[in-house]
Formats: C-alpha cells, structure tokens, sequence
C-alpha cells in the first residue's frame, strides 16, 4: 500500500494539573511522562500495517532530531522508510500536545506548510513512482504541509489509472481540484464546501449533501465520494451513483484527533476488497467511532473493529 503525503510526529506530554501559575492565568502542569506517536500520513500508514497490509510512505522530513525519532518510530512498527525524503530546507512536522487526564489543555505546532523546492520535489515524485510499481493500492493523505502539489498528484494518479491501481484520496483546501480521476475522495464537510466553494448550511439535509456529492463526482471525475459528517455518520456516493447515510453509533468521544486516517484507511482496503459501498462506508463509520473513544492518535485495534462489525452486521 503506497501512502503519499504529509507526515508528521506527535509528540504528548503528560501530566497533572493542581494549581494556577502566579506569572499569568494559565494551569501549570507537572509532566509525568512524554511520549511520541506517527501522525498524518504514517498514522494513515500504521492503521494499514494494524489491519494486515504492508504500507511504504512518500513524505518528507527534516533533518533533524525529530526526524530521527520519527524513522526510529516508523522501523519499531516495521513500516518501510523507504520512500521518505530527508530535507536540510525544512523541518519535521511535529504536534505536541499536553495534556492533564482527558483532556487536552494546549497544542504546539512546528511545522513549515510552503511547498518544497525544486530538488526535494523531483526525489519524491522519483521515489513515489517507483514504488508505484509494486502497489496494490494508492492512498494521498494530504494536511495542506506542502509535501504533495499537483505535478505529483497528476503524475501518479495517471500511472496508477495506467495500471489498474486505485487511488483514496483525504483531501485538503490546496489541493482539493488537483485530484482529477480518483477512485475515492474523502473530504469532510468543511473541505467539500471550501473545495467546491458551496454555501452549505451548518447542518445541511440529506438532499443538499447528495446534490453536493454529485456536484463533485462530476467536477473531479471520481468514482465514489466518502462525505465524514461527525456526530452526524458518513455519506457514501458510491460508483453507481447511489447513495448511502450510514449514522454514527452512540459513543464515548475523547479525542477525534486522527479520525480521518482510520477512516480512509478502513474505506480505501474495503475498496481494494471489492466489497458494496454501503460496507464500505459502515466499516468506516465504525472504525472511525473507535479511535475516538481513546485519548491522542492512535490506530484502529483490527480484532476490536471485527467484533464491532459481526455485532453491527447482524
């Protein structure tokens, strides 16, 4: 499975909280424990490896001490670092959270979100085809950080359509009209009305999300549309143009914090496994609805999501 995109290393601090600091109204916080996850696109990649398919990244990362750390994270999950770009021009990406119990009380971003230069472009593009050669399947995991643009986009997507390989998109703002003659694009409501410019309502109905869905079938020529709708459940605008609302199940939601990634991972193998999209879509929803009852990103547990499923399917 090649995972295109951008990565990203998420980092937690710890701790408890029992009093307010003196220099300003903030909490003060006695970390206890640090701990660094794979984010983005790698998260994509881990919750693939969890399910059982053997995913390679094309990213970039800086050279750097998180950079080391996150190849070391990538090796210990046993996911190839073969298709990752070391720059000197930019940093790692990295998200740190703290966090006192459940909740989270602060983020810090470290990141550079411009496009790479000319160098760092042409070696990801080379890598990405190359390993294109040997994929079952192709997922674009896009956080609008700069490692995709649309030369790249266009390039792979043709050969994989050359080649018969399906290609999941999650999308971003930058990019979103880029992805012409997908397999299966999965924005969520907000980045379907940025992307097409729509004026959806706050809450839309049922009509005014399929007329959107066809709306983008149309525009970017893809085959099936996945819409993630929150609280709400997923939308599904299959290949047949049918259309399926699978609602959410009632859960105890901690953290929707790398949601999306269990999610196209979960549609983008359901897919390969040619099963119907209303399967498609509620073995998404489900995994989805997992990963957020637990605290920071984390991958779907694949025995967990089965069970969940037999119960559900029944």
């Amino acid at each position: 499975m090649l995972v295109i995109g951008d990565v990203m290393l998420d980092s937690y601090w710890w701790g408890n909280v029992d009093r307010i600091s003196p220099e300003a109204p903030v909490p003060i916080v006695h970390t206890q424990k640090k701990e660094y996850r794979l984010g983005g696109a790698a998260n994509v990649a881990l919750n693939l490896k969890k399910l059982g398919a053997e995913p390679v990244i094309c990213s970039v990362i800086g050279k750097d001490a998180d950079g080391e750390i996150f190849i070391s994270l990538l090796k210990d999950e046993g996911i190839s670092p073969d298709g990752i770009i070391i720059s000197g021009k930019r940093p790692t990406t990295v998200k740190t959270r703290v966090i006192s119990g459940k909740n989270q009380l602060l983020r810090i971003d470290t990141e550079e979100n411009g496009e790479m230069d000319g160098k760092d472009k042409a070696s990801l593009l080379s890598g990405a085809s190359k390993l294109l050669e040997d994929a079952d399947l192709v997922i674009f995991e896009d956080y609008d950080k700069g490692a995709i643009s649309p030369e790249l986009i266009e390039a792979i997507v043709t050969k994989a359509n050359q080649q018969k390989i399906p290609v999941a998109v999650d999308p971003k703002k930058r990019n979103f009209l880029a992805y012409q003659n997908v397999t299966l694009f999965k924005p969520n409501l907000r980045e379907l009305s940025d992307g097409l410019k729509l004026d959806l309502k706050p809450n839309p109905g049922i009509e005014e999300i399929s007329t959107a869905a066809s709306q983008l079938r149309e525009k970017l020529h893809v085959q099936e549309v996945l819409i993630t709708l929150s609280e709400r459940g997923v939308f599904l605008c299959d290949r047949e143009g049918s259309n399926h609302l699978i609602p959410a199940h009632i859960r105890d939601i901690y953290d929707v914090s790398g949601a999306g990634d269990t999610v196209i991972s979960v549609a983008a193998l359901a897919l390969l496994a040619n099963v119907s999209g209303d399967v498609v879509a509620a073995l998404a929803n489900l995994a989805g609805g997992l990963v957020c009852e637990k605290v920071g990103v984390v991958p779907i547990d694949k025995e967990e999501l089965m069970r969940e499923a037999k119960v559900s399917f029944q």
